[in-house]
């Protein structure tokens, strides 16, 4: 390819693909196929028909008049020419737009590609545009449950990743009713199959959960697009497309009732729900582990996801947290406040519904709403407040309350008693400057208005005098008490949050989360636009986020790990040092995933080298033996025909070439072996399971052994007892003729004196094939170690062959989802046992 060629591909774009997706067969997704096509060439677009499938349909096949198709590749498969998707000739005719049908076609074998889509991915990759068709039932997350729907297996399916990566998906859907009255006027198939269809597949019940699955899709593909919409062009105001209902929880113990209440309201809705959890950042103390991880399991049994943020203001964490998620409904409990604490602080659920703007907020009732007033509830600003106003009205407040109903009755000790109460009610508010202008307030008052001279500030007694002093240092005194225990409390509570968020995130590492996943539990909790992760020798490791930062200039926030070998960068918010001690741990845990999956990738290259190492040896120690043997005797019978010193008798030559052609196909068998070990090895063993008749497998299988195996054909047909009867299975037929061939030939080999028997039966939804000899057998605890492979145990004579046969009869089996296990034959041999799935 010349230099002009290399920088055309280059610059070449991608072809876009369009695909109509169908809700069921028949509702017209071909048909709106051609109808497009035509539209495009009427435009002027050069457009060609590489596969349409028109299924004798007569108004479907007099739309594809008028377009220009290319000719089908006709491959060969056991005398059979099937027709296939010639991706060559379209590459060579270069249209603007090629359609392509069923896009989940399997192709026939020998095929360049084993799937139709991975030959549009081809004509994409070239440029060329793509119009397909596929039905929902042909999608792989849909496979499972279309099989419990329909009581049908779809064999031919294509990844959603597909599908979901296409430019436009258009939704083929008519209602039930319509779609049998079209399978009834026979638009949809011949009339001799119109009824079983009606009857089966097409029942009105299985037509609306198809329907229903096609629309479910589609809307969460529709959902996703206008999630990347909305964040390439920073839209952070509420689109009402589609209902959400964000519940937001404490931990409390009326967190499970706020979540059952919002799952009911999401569900009238059809909606999404989101549990949402505020790790306060201001000091207050955090929930226990066992009560969120019974938020989580509900959340869970519900359908809903759980998540935790940071956010010192609890209103505005919330509502940026539900704008992010395109929320529409906001679930509160109701405040546990009382009236006279609404007074210096409205609540969490006022403020939020001041502010929610579009997003429609519920209020829930709940138990714990009837507990009231509580100062461990109090926050240390509304304690200083309170303080400072308890300071400057209670003493006077006292005071004028000992004047109207004490003074008659109390001396001055008593009196002075009274403001020693009032004193230490406003020291164990807190701060001790309140409690100091409580203690002078306090002081002045008891002298002018209850200390001779009265209505005086003269101190004429020394007592008066010491009961100020006193007052003042009590004041003091209590007032640093409690503050001190208030700071222990916030370093309590601080220690209590962080110790949350670092089960959060461990409990993130050990559930499976992989470094992608956690530093998004990162960018989540803390709010940030991006996180990533590097290294010095790595550069970026991982990222998540909107355009994460490559290098510390690029980070608000960054954390060195190991001497900033590793480091996390946060684009954002800047964080507060409190939150980088977290953090700080948090960044260990990334670099200890980097450094698992380096060790993990090492561990991979190291087995797979010494694997590779073992195989090597033993291949060569095996081959080298079992090549050679029947290349002697063919060597040795071809140079005895070609001598001309002896005259062979016709029986003689017919021995001699019955040499050649036994050990050249030994030759064959071997080689073969070796091929699809390796093919196992490299995993690229794909079945196509279908419905197959054991009894036409095993003929075949054992026509292949008859000429292949050594000493069959000496012993004759009488070693072999064949009784599979009628049943079949679901598996590659192909791949299960090379099973029972191999096991077959296997008992021919190590059991030369015995009858092989061949038996099948269905036990239930399984199928049980067994290959049954009456030889030596094998030694007990040796089961698993005869399908290794190079194994031949009990094995003496060497030139029975390398010992794959086995092994890759278990690969086979294994990659058509069955088992294979080898037990005693009751009165001495070996019996092997498939087992597949029944048909």
């Amino acid at each position: 390819m010349d230099d002009e060629d290399v920088n055309a591909a280059a610059d070449r774009k991608r072809g876009e693909l369009r695909i109509y997706l169908g809700a069921a067969p028949g509702v017209g997704k071909t048909f709106a196929m051609l109808g497009e096509a035509h539209r495009r060439m009427d435009r002027g677009t050069d457009v060609v028909a590489a596969v349409v499938e028109t299924h004798g349909r007569k108004r479907t096949a007099e739309l594809l008049e008028g377009i220009e198709q290319i000719p089908p590749l006709r491959v060969e498969y056991r005398g059979t020419s099937m027709p296939e998707l010639d991706v060559a000739a379209v590459l060579r005719r270069k249209p603007a737009l090629v359609l392509v049908d069923e896009l989940a076609h399997t192709n026939t074998p020998g095929s360049d590609h084993r799937k139709r889509w991975e030959d549009v991915e081809q004509i994409l990759d070239a440029g060329i545009d793509v119009v397909s068709t596929v039905n929902v039932q042909h999608l792989e997350s849909l496979n499972d449950v279309v099989a419990q729907i329909t009581g049908v297996v779809q064999q031919e399916t294509v990844p959603d990743s597909v599908v979901r990566a296409a430019t436009q998906i258009e939704l083929m859907d008519i209602t039930p009713e319509a779609l049998r009255r079209r399978l009834a006027h026979g638009n949809v198939y011949a009339p001799e199959k119109v009824d079983a269809a009606l009857s089966n597949y097409f029942r009105p019940g299985n037509l609306t959960a198809l329907r229903e699955l096609a629309l479910l899709w589609l809307a969460d593909q529709v959902d996703a697009a206008l999630a990347k919409y909305r964040s390439e062009n920073k839209i952070t105001d509420t689109w009402e497309a589609r209902e959400r209902v964000v519940v937001a929880v404490t931990g409390g113990p009326e967190s499970e009732t706020l979540v059952r209440r919002a799952s009911r309201i999401a569900s009238k809705s059809s909606a999404e729900l989101i549990v949402v959890h505020v790790v306060r950042g201001d000091g207050l103390a955090g929930v226990s582990a066992p009560q969120m991880g019974k938020v989580r399991e509900l959340a869970t049994s519900l359908g809903a996801s759980l998540h935790s943020i940071v956010g010192d203001d609890v209103p505005a964490s919330l509502l940026e947290f539900a704008k992010e998620m395109n929320a529409t409904q906001l679930v509160l409990g109701t405040s546990r406040r009382s009236r006279w604490a609404r007074i210096f602080d409205e609540g969490i659920g006022a403020a939020t519904v001041q502010q929610s703007a579009k997003i429609d907020v519920h209020m829930v009732t709940h138990e714990e709403a009837k507990t009231g007033f509580r100062i461990s509830s109090v926050t240390p600003k509304e304690r200083r407040i309170l303080a400072w106003v308890a300071a400057v009205v209670v003493p006077p407040l006292a005071c004028f309350l000992t004047l109207l109903l004490l003074d008659k009755y109390l001396a001055l000790g008593g009196e002075s008693a009274v403001f020693f109460v009032v004193v230490l009610v406003v020291a164990l508010l807190g701060g001790v400057a309140p409690a100091v202008l409580s203690a002078l307030v306090s002081g002045l008052l008891l002298n002018y208005y209850f200390a001779a001279p009265r209505h005086s500030l003269t101190i004429a007694e020394p007592d008066s005098f010491v009961t100020v002093l006193v007052l003042l240092l009590v004041a003091v005194a209590v007032a640093a008490l409690v503050d001190g225990a208030a700071k222990r409390a916030r370093e309590a509570r601080r220690a209590s949050q962080e110790a949350e968020l670092l089960a959060l995130f461990a409990g993130s590492v050990l559930r499976g989360a992989d470094l992608p996943a956690l530093l998004e539990r990162v960018r989540e909790t803390y709010s940030q636009r991006a996180v990533s992760m590097v290294g010095e020798r790595e550069g970026l490791i991982a990222a998540v986020g909107d355009r994460p930062g490559g290098c510390a200039d690029d980070a608000d926030t960054v954390l060195d790990v190991n001497d900033g070998e590793y480091r996390m960068l946060l684009c954002g918010t800047t964080l507060p040092a409190r939150d980088r001690r977290v953090l700080g741990a948090v960044a260990n845990q990334a670099v200890g995933l980097v450094r698992q999956r380096q060790l993990g990738e090492e561990a991979s290259k190291a087995t797979a080298l010494a694997e590779a190492d073992r195989l090597r040896r033993s291949l060569l120690s095996a081959v080298s033996h079992d090549l050679r043997t029947p290349l002697a005797a063919v060597k040795a019978a071809v140079s005895s025909l070609r001598s001309d010193d002896v005259e062979f008798s016709p029986e003689d030559t017919a021995e001699l070439l019955a040499t050649v052609e036994e050990s050249t196909d030994q030759l064959t068998g071997l080689v073969g072996n070796l091929l699809d070990s390796s093919r196992l090895a490299a995993g690229v063993v794909r079945p196509t399971l279908v419905r197959v008749y054991l009894d036409e497998v095993v003929h075949r299988a054992l026509v292949g052994v008859g000429v292949g195996a050594r000493g069959f054909r000496r012993v004759g047909v009488d070693r072999l007892q064949v009784d599979v009867g009628d049943t079949s299975a679901m598996a590659d037929g192909g791949l299960l003729e090379r099973v029972i061939a191999n096991l077959v030939d296997n008992a021919l080999r190590y059991a030369p004196d015995s009858v092989v028997r061949v038996d099948a039966a269905q036990v239930g939804d399984r199928v049980l094939i067994t290959v049954a000899d009456e030889g030596p057998g094998i030694a007990r605890g040796t089961e698993e170690q005869v399908f290794d492979a190079f194994q031949r145990l009990g094995d003496r004579d060497n030139t029975s062959g390398v010992g794959l046969g086995l092994s890759v009869a278990r690969g086979f089996v294994e990659a058509m989802g069955g088992t294979v296990t080898a037990t005693d034959t009751p009165g001495g041999g070996l019996t092997i046992v498939v087992d597949l799935a029944a048909a």
